[in-house]
């Protein structure tokens, strides 16, 4: 979407009379538009008379098609000004520049990185010529018309209130591929700017470069399908197994009907913890790209999609735009219809109803994601909800797939059984069920499971003894959301203290903290846990799971004051749902481990009741 565009001419007069950022202020008021705050209006006002100026300078005719605030399809970000037009050879360009007000920075030890003070905080942020490649390495990786070569980008950043005394702040060896790639200009570069832009832009083009980046078919490049193609070749973490195959031929017949008639499809994928929903989903991406459809995974969590960008990311070197495959629930609320031939939403029990940080955008992110594309695929365990905004379920599905006009599938075709985590257990997950009372089952008791269950009386001897597991760093400590978070107001605080032990959440590491190198002695909790595995873990069940006469018991007010997972519960008649997303947590939690599961439990009579079952660690 474009929240302004019109000849030089017109942007000129809008600036000199003073009516374009009110101009801007009103679409994004009107379509409901991420952005348009107080200082993004103040931006404007800094920004654009300076641009303004510039286009003078450059003495491109009037009718020159000038655009503001862009948004990349597929993506939440947006360009901040373009100018399209022919140079003189006759080939068409777009000019895209990022600017930015800033006055100083400082340069960091990381590529592409500076450090400056946006939004209140001083802060490592990319740098504004790495930010102006990659928007035009994104478009040019998922837009046809650039992918033939019709349209070429020139990328830059303005930086116009940076003094170019400054420049050795910002222009050093690790930012030199970025401004060959995208030119940076500072405070007195004005006039060198304006030769920039006229190099490429003689004459107009009627807009027709700007509206194939709004509106082109969306495709990814051939170089975008090789890339994914080769991350997953050979690579046993992705090969598809009995059920997983079947699934997945399945639904990619059903993507290819779709491609013939033109009809919406929407396809349930049902599998408890283990059973290869992930692998599955991020095999189907790979074939979907690999066949040149736009299409992504999907998580509300960032947690999963993040691991497995990186995982790929990191097989291929340097290629951000990567990252645009992999998309947050809450991407869809401004989507055209059908702008995907195929999305892939993991962790569908996940969903809300709401997007945005304060859940006021959209009407409910089921129907966007079924409205923004063709065929759709969720993945769903619905013992898996674990706060009262989760909403995805069989019937939530069918239930929007209906109105949107989609044919729904699903059965045994799509229903993932086969076991690859817990040693391959379905026993065990059968064993954690009856366990944590969530239903019965033929397993009640460990007895011949080939699986490393031990229940611990001391949680620092868990840690020391999954730290010897952890030489492949995959073991990780995980926790019920029991401790307030108070290391965010003091990083010298500890969150979780039982006893000795002391330990603090993940939430200030990164979203990868389930394959972060230094992270092992960090707690992961549900919302990084979530959806991802680990060779080994260990589970510290809070106060918030007792046992008391014969029987396991949730107590929802054992939960951290900081836990949002239950938030407006006490304004719900019926509390019973409390119960059945904290015995899902734990269900989560005591899954997440391919070859065992260590356990303390800080209620005594629990710990007691599961090491029953176990073998039991005494600390000396």
């Amino acid at each position: 979407m474009i929240v302004y565009e019109n000849t030089k001419a017109q942007f000129h007069s809008d600036v000199i009379y003073g009516v374009l950022t009110d101009r801007l202020e009103t679409v994004f008021r009107e379509f409901h538009l991420s952005g348009g705050s107080t200082g993004e209006y103040r931006a404007w006002n800094n920004s654009l008379p300076i641009m303004d100026n510039v286009l003078e300078l450059s003495r491109l005719p009037d009718d020159i098609r000038v655009s503001i605030e862009l948004q990349i399809p597929l993506t939440a970000k947006r360009i901040d000004f373009l100018v399209s037009g022919f140079d003189e050879s006759g080939h068409e360009n777009v000019v895209i520049v990022e600017l930015k007000q800033w006055e100083d920075a400082e340069p960091t030890a990381y590529p592409d990185l500076v450090n400056t003070f946006v939004g209140g905080n001083r802060r490592n942020v990319a740098h504004p010529c790495y930010q102006a490649r990659s928007y035009a390495e994104t478009i040019e990786n998922f837009n046809e018309s650039f992918e033939k070569k019709e349209i070429q980008l020139r990328p830059c950043a303005f930086l116009h209130n940076f003094p170019a005394s400054r420049r050795r702040k910002i222009d050093g060896p690790l930012y030199s591929e970025s401004i060959f790639e995208a030119p940076l200009f500072l405070k007195e570069d004005r006039l060198k700017l304006a030769d920039f832009i006229s190099r490429y832009v003689k004459t107009s083009d009627q807009g027709k470069a700007i509206y194939a980046i709004d509106h082109g078919r969306i495709k990814p490049s051939k170089t975008l399908q090789d890339a994914i193609v080769s991350i997953l070749k050979g690579n046993e973490e992705f090969v598809l197994l009995d059920d997983q195959k079947v699934a997945f031929e399945r639904i990619l017949g059903l993507v290819e009907e779709s491609q013939k008639d033109h009809r919406k499809r929407t396809i349930l994928v049902k599998g408890g913890p283990g059973t290869g929903k992930s692998v599955l989903a991020v095999n189907l991406l790979s074939e979907a790209i690999h066949r040149g459809l736009t299409s992504a995974y999907v998580t509300k969590n960032a947690a999963p999609r993040n691991v497995y960008f990186e995982k790929f990311r990191l097989e291929k070197g340097r290629n951000g735009y990567l990252k645009n495959l992999f998309l947050g629930s809450g991407s869809f609320v401004s989507s055209r219809k059908n702008e995907f031939d195929f999305l892939i939403c993991d962790e569908a029990h996940r969903l809300n109803a709401k997007s945005g940080i304060f859940q006021n955008k959209g009407e409910n992110q089921i129907k966007e994601i079924i409205d923004a594309s063709f065929v759709n695929v969720f993945f769903l365990d619905e013992d898996q909800i674990v706060t009262l905004k989760d909403i995805g379920s069989s019937e939530e599905v069918a239930k929007w797939a209906n109105k949107e006009g989609s044919l729904l599938y699903s059965g045994p075709d799509f229903a993932l059984s086969s076991q690859f985590r817990c040693n391959g257990s379905d026993a065990y997950l059968a064993f954690i069920d009856s366990l944590l009372g969530i239903r019965e089952t033929a397993h009640p008791n460990l007895e011949g499971l080939n699986f490393d269950f031990r229940v611990y009386d001391d949680p620092g001897k868990m840690m020391e003894d999954l730290r010897k597991l952890n030489a492949d760093n995959k073991a990780r400590m995980l926790a019920g959301y029991c401790y307030d978070w108070v290391s965010k107001g003091n990083p010298l605080l500890f969150d979780i203290e039982i006893g000795s032990f002391k330990a603090q959440w993940n939430f200030n590491s990164t979203s990868t903290w389930a394959i972060d190198p230094d992270s092992f002695d960090q707690i992961g909790c549900i919302h990084t846990s979530q959806g991802l595995e680990f060779d080994h873990v260990g589970v510290i069940i809070g106060k918030d799971l007792v046992y008391r006469d014969g029987k396991v018991m949730a107590d929802y007010t054992k939960r951290a004051k900081t836990d949002q997972s239950l938030r407006g519960l006490k304004k719900m008649p019926d509390k019973s749902i409390a119960d059945k997303i904290i015995r899902d947590t734990y269900k989560v939690l005591l899954t997440r481990g391919q070859k065992s599961c260590y356990v303390y439990a800080e209620d005594d009579a629990l710990r007691d009741y599961i090491g029953s079952f176990a073998k039991k660690e005494i600390s000396a």
